[in-house]
């Protein structure tokens, strides 16, 4: 890896993190076809999704802190805003089939499932879901912990690079009838415990196999350009989605789709 590699995955990392594209699936695309690969390449992607993270967190900031002081006066018995308590529960209800499922399919994640190929597959069948989920976008109603769930069981569709986090889960949120704003908004704060715990969790990896020693610098100019590019994505994600629907990036994802297996079945 090249510092200047480093700052291209880390534009990837930080740009389609948030826009409804597949971050994953763009990081494993752009490496088949510069070769970039190399035995960290997992590693080194998740700590470019830990910075994008970070920035989710900043960026959201107020909203947490709101949620987990809640949290903690939930547990106390004190009183809470029955607003508060339907987030705090369609969070933590809403993120545990993303965990069952990453550990069930963990092993595939790091090996199967990394193939140019299937992330075009997934763009395609990623993108369908999404042109479903705008025919219910007209829909304005309330985030119950039901609807937190199965939104949540949407989120495990990103478990396969290609289909994008937040493109999943926007379009269970719109499925379920939340306005563009709530569903944008619910699936930002829904990533951010399955994205830090994961992203923890290979930070430990990198940490334990000594790559930091040998990549740190590369690393940092990576980390520092996915938290900007990822806050300057969500801004753009919050307010494009109040007045506009997915369909820019319908479009995207299929001609991406039908480039790469272009290039990849005549190369």
């Amino acid at each position: 890896m090249s510092i200047f590699s480093s700052i291209i995955l880390g534009i990837i990392q930080g740009g389609a993190e948030f826009l409804p594209i597949s971050s994953s699936g763009h990081l494993i695309i752009a490496r088949d076809i510069f070769g970039w690969h190399g035995s960290t390449d997992l590693a080194f992607d998740a700590v470019l999704q830990l910075a994008t993270v970070i920035a989710l967190i900043v960026y959201f900031h107020k909203d947490i802190w709101n949620i987990l002081k809640a949290f903690f006066a939930m547990i106390q018995g004190k009183f809470v805003e029955q607003k508060e308590k339907v987030m705090i529960w369609a969070i933590i209800i809403g993120t545990v089939p993303a965990v069952i499922a990453g550990l069930v399919l963990q092993k595939y994640m790091e090996t199967t499932f990394r193939s140019a190929v299937l992330v075009c597959i997934i763009l395609l069948i990623g993108s369908g879901v999404m042109f479903f989920a705008e025919k219910f976008a007209s829909k304005n109603k309330e985030l119950t912990i039901k609807k937190g769930f199965w939104v949540g069981v949407f989120q495990c569709l990103a478990l396969v690079p290609g289909f994008s986090r937040s493109g999943a889960t926007i379009s269970g949120g719109l499925i379920f009838g939340l306005t563009r704003e709530e569903a944008t908004r619910f699936s930002f704060l829904l990533s951010v415990p399955i994205l830090l715990g994961s992203s923890l969790k290979e930070l430990v990896s990198i940490i334990r196999s000594g790559a930091f020693a040998t990549n740190s610098i590369n690393l940092l100019f990576g980390t520092i350009v996915a938290f900007i590019v990822g806050l300057l994505a969500i801004k753009f994600m919050i307010k494009f989605l109040k007045n506009n629907s997915l369909n820019i990036f319908i479009y995207y994802r299929v001609i991406l789709a039908v480039v790469v297996l272009g290039i990849i079945f005549f190369k």
